[in-house]
Protein backbone atom coordinates (compact mmCIF):
# COMPACT_ATOMS: atom_id res chain seq x y z
CA UNK A 1 0.00 0.00 0.00
CA UNK A 2 2.90 2.38 0.98
CA UNK A 3 4.54 1.47 -2.00
CA UNK A 4 1.83 2.28 -4.40
CA UNK A 5 1.17 6.23 -2.54
CA UNK A 6 4.55 6.55 -3.23
CA UNK A 7 4.00 5.70 -7.26
CA UNK A 8 0.58 7.87 -6.90
CA UNK A 9 2.49 10.79 -5.68
CA UNK A 10 5.48 10.86 -8.13
CA UNK A 11 2.72 10.53 -10.64
CA UNK A 12 0.98 13.31 -9.85
CA UNK A 13 3.55 15.38 -9.07
CA UNK A 14 5.14 14.29 -12.48
CA UNK A 15 2.09 15.63 -14.20
CA UNK A 16 1.84 18.28 -12.91
CA UNK A 17 5.67 19.71 -13.96
CA UNK A 18 4.11 18.66 -17.49
CA UNK A 19 1.87 21.68 -17.48
CA UNK A 20 4.56 23.95 -16.50
CA UNK A 21 4.76 27.15 -18.45
CA UNK A 22 6.06 26.32 -21.91
CA UNK A 23 8.70 29.05 -21.16
CA UNK A 24 9.88 27.16 -18.21
CA UNK A 25 13.27 26.00 -18.19
CA UNK A 26 15.25 23.92 -15.70
CA UNK A 27 18.69 24.27 -13.20
CA UNK A 28 21.61 23.75 -14.59
CA UNK A 29 23.25 22.87 -11.65
CA UNK A 30 21.88 22.61 -7.56
CA UNK A 31 23.75 22.54 -4.66
CA UNK A 32 22.31 21.45 -0.98
CA UNK A 33 23.48 22.57 1.97
CA UNK A 34 22.29 22.16 5.56
CA UNK A 35 22.85 20.26 8.93
CA UNK A 36 24.99 17.09 8.50
CA UNK A 37 26.65 18.05 5.02
CA UNK A 38 30.12 18.85 4.97
CA UNK A 39 29.45 22.44 3.07
CA UNK A 40 27.20 22.39 -0.17
CA UNK A 41 26.15 18.88 -1.36
CA UNK A 42 26.61 19.29 -5.32
CA UNK A 43 22.93 17.53 -6.63
CA UNK A 44 24.06 16.06 -9.66
CA UNK A 45 22.17 15.31 -12.69
CA UNK A 46 19.45 16.75 -15.67
CA UNK A 47 17.32 19.38 -14.69
CA UNK A 48 14.60 18.78 -17.56
CA UNK A 49 15.46 14.94 -17.45
CA UNK A 50 12.67 14.29 -14.98
CA UNK A 51 13.07 11.92 -12.21
CA UNK A 52 16.33 9.87 -13.66
CA UNK A 53 18.52 11.94 -11.70
CA UNK A 54 19.12 12.97 -8.05
CA UNK A 55 18.76 16.75 -9.85
CA UNK A 56 15.59 15.42 -12.01
CA UNK A 57 13.81 14.34 -8.97
CA UNK A 58 14.23 17.46 -6.68
CA UNK A 59 13.44 19.33 -9.64
CA UNK A 60 10.21 17.61 -10.64
CA UNK A 61 9.29 16.12 -6.48
CA UNK A 62 10.30 19.55 -5.07
CA UNK A 63 7.89 21.91 -6.71
CA UNK A 64 10.42 23.89 -8.55
CA UNK A 65 8.28 25.04 -11.56
CA UNK A 66 5.16 25.95 -9.76
CA UNK A 67 7.59 27.71 -7.08
CA UNK A 68 9.07 29.67 -9.69
CA UNK A 69 7.35 29.95 -13.13
CA UNK A 70 4.02 29.69 -11.14
CA UNK A 71 0.99 27.08 -12.28
CA UNK A 72 -2.46 26.47 -12.80
CA UNK A 73 -4.10 24.67 -11.00
CA UNK A 74 -1.41 26.03 -8.20
CA UNK A 75 -0.58 22.94 -5.93
CA UNK A 76 1.47 25.60 -3.93
CA UNK A 77 0.01 27.39 -0.75
CA UNK A 78 1.21 30.77 1.06
CA UNK A 79 0.44 29.33 4.70
CA UNK A 80 3.13 27.12 5.73
CA UNK A 81 2.05 23.61 6.34
CA UNK A 82 0.86 22.19 9.57
CA UNK A 83 3.24 19.96 11.39
CA UNK A 84 7.19 19.46 12.29
CA UNK A 85 8.77 20.80 9.65
CA UNK A 86 12.12 19.07 11.27
CA UNK A 87 15.77 20.44 10.31
CA UNK A 88 16.31 23.06 7.40
CA UNK A 89 17.89 22.62 4.54
CA UNK A 90 19.36 25.22 1.35
CA UNK A 91 18.94 24.66 -2.21
CA UNK A 92 20.43 26.77 -4.39
CA UNK A 93 19.52 26.21 -8.08
CA UNK A 94 21.46 28.17 -11.32
CA UNK A 95 19.42 29.15 -14.27
CA UNK A 96 20.89 28.99 -17.29
CA UNK A 97 19.38 32.17 -19.52
CA UNK A 98 19.41 33.50 -23.00
CA UNK A 99 22.21 36.70 -21.51
CA UNK A 100 22.46 35.88 -17.83
CA UNK A 101 22.86 33.03 -15.59
CA UNK A 102 20.70 33.49 -12.44
CA UNK A 103 20.54 32.31 -9.12
CA UNK A 104 17.13 30.92 -6.99
CA UNK A 105 17.22 29.78 -3.39
CA UNK A 106 14.51 27.23 -2.27
CA UNK A 107 13.94 26.09 0.79
CA UNK A 108 13.78 22.06 1.56
CA UNK A 109 12.30 20.35 4.52
CA UNK A 110 13.04 16.32 4.04
CA UNK A 111 12.21 14.93 7.29
CA UNK A 112 9.13 17.31 7.81
CA UNK A 113 6.28 15.21 9.13
CA UNK A 114 4.02 13.57 7.82
CA UNK A 115 5.56 14.58 4.20
CA UNK A 116 8.68 16.31 2.93
CA UNK A 117 7.62 20.16 1.99
CA UNK A 118 10.25 22.92 0.31
CA UNK A 119 9.36 26.63 0.57
CA UNK A 120 10.40 29.50 -2.37
CA UNK A 121 10.57 33.40 -1.45
CA UNK A 122 8.25 35.52 -3.51
CA UNK A 123 9.61 37.64 -5.54
CA UNK A 124 13.37 36.09 -6.24
CA UNK A 125 15.00 37.87 -9.46
CA UNK A 126 15.96 35.73 -12.68
CA UNK A 127 16.75 36.45 -16.30
CA UNK A 128 16.61 39.98 -15.53
CA UNK A 129 12.52 41.16 -15.08
CA UNK A 130 11.15 37.67 -13.89
CA UNK A 131 10.66 36.84 -10.44
CA UNK A 132 9.46 33.66 -8.79
CA UNK A 133 5.98 32.89 -7.59
CA UNK A 134 7.35 31.61 -4.51
CA UNK A 135 4.84 29.15 -2.12
CA UNK A 136 5.09 26.50 0.38
CA UNK A 137 4.63 22.93 -1.33
CA UNK A 138 4.12 19.87 0.26
CA UNK A 139 5.70 16.94 -2.06
CA UNK A 140 6.06 12.87 -1.18
CA UNK A 141 8.09 10.41 0.27
CA UNK A 142 10.21 10.58 -3.15
CA UNK A 143 12.03 13.40 -2.62
CA UNK A 144 13.78 12.43 0.45
CA UNK A 145 14.29 9.49 -0.83
CA UNK A 146 16.34 11.64 -4.12
CA UNK A 147 18.12 13.85 -1.73
CA UNK A 148 19.32 10.69 0.29
CA UNK A 149 20.63 9.33 -3.31
CA UNK A 150 22.53 12.54 -3.86
CA UNK A 151 24.11 12.24 -0.46
CA UNK A 152 21.46 13.40 2.72
CA UNK A 153 21.44 11.86 6.07
CA UNK A 154 18.65 8.90 6.26
CA UNK A 155 17.73 10.63 9.15
CA UNK A 156 18.10 13.82 10.80
CA UNK A 157 21.15 14.71 12.71
CA UNK A 158 21.28 15.09 16.19
CA UNK A 159 20.51 18.97 17.09
CA UNK A 160 22.17 20.73 20.20
CA UNK A 161 18.96 21.00 21.21
CA UNK A 162 18.00 17.38 21.13
CA UNK A 163 21.28 15.95 22.94
CA UNK A 164 21.69 14.07 25.47
CA UNK A 165 22.38 16.11 28.72
CA UNK A 166 25.87 15.83 30.40
CA UNK A 167 24.49 13.77 33.17
CA UNK A 168 23.08 11.07 30.91
CA UNK A 169 26.30 10.42 29.38
CA UNK A 170 28.00 9.81 32.76
CA UNK A 171 30.49 12.53 33.18
CA UNK A 172 28.10 14.66 34.84
CA UNK A 173 27.85 12.45 38.37
CA UNK A 174 31.09 12.03 38.21
CA UNK A 175 32.49 15.41 38.56
CA UNK A 176 29.49 16.12 41.25
CA UNK A 177 31.02 13.18 43.18
CA UNK A 178 34.27 14.22 43.47
CA UNK A 179 33.51 17.73 43.97
CA UNK A 180 31.43 16.33 46.50
CA UNK A 181 34.18 14.59 48.18
CA UNK A 182 36.17 17.29 48.14
CA UNK A 183 34.03 19.31 49.98
CA UNK A 184 33.40 17.10 52.85
CA UNK A 185 37.05 16.97 53.12
CA UNK A 186 37.06 20.48 53.40
CA UNK A 187 34.82 20.50 56.07
CA UNK A 188 36.09 17.61 58.11
CA UNK A 189 39.70 19.91 58.15
CA UNK A 190 38.32 22.70 59.29
CA UNK A 191 36.09 21.01 61.93
CA UNK A 192 39.07 19.59 63.60
CA UNK A 193 40.86 22.80 63.55
CA UNK A 194 38.13 24.36 65.10
CA UNK A 195 37.84 21.01 67.91
CA UNK A 196 41.57 22.08 68.57
CA UNK A 197 41.68 25.69 68.99
CA UNK A 198 38.55 25.17 71.64
CA UNK A 199 40.05 22.14 73.29
CA UNK A 200 43.51 24.42 73.73
CA UNK A 201 41.35 27.48 75.21
CA UNK A 202 40.05 24.93 77.44
CA UNK A 203 43.37 23.87 78.62
CA UNK A 204 44.91 27.73 79.52
CA UNK A 205 41.89 28.76 81.33
CA UNK A 206 42.12 25.04 83.60
CA UNK A 207 45.69 26.43 84.11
Amino acid sequence: MHRLLVIATAGTLAALAVTAPASAKGPSTASLSGPGLDGALPVKGEGESGGGTPLGSLVMLGGFFPEVFGQSPDPTTRTRPVGDLGPHYRVVYRMPGSNRESTIVQDVYPFAKPSPVTHMRVGQRFWGGSRTAGGWFVSGAGLKHALVRAGLPKSPPESPSNAAPAASRGSFPWAWTAGGAVGVLLLLVVALRARGITRRSALRTTA
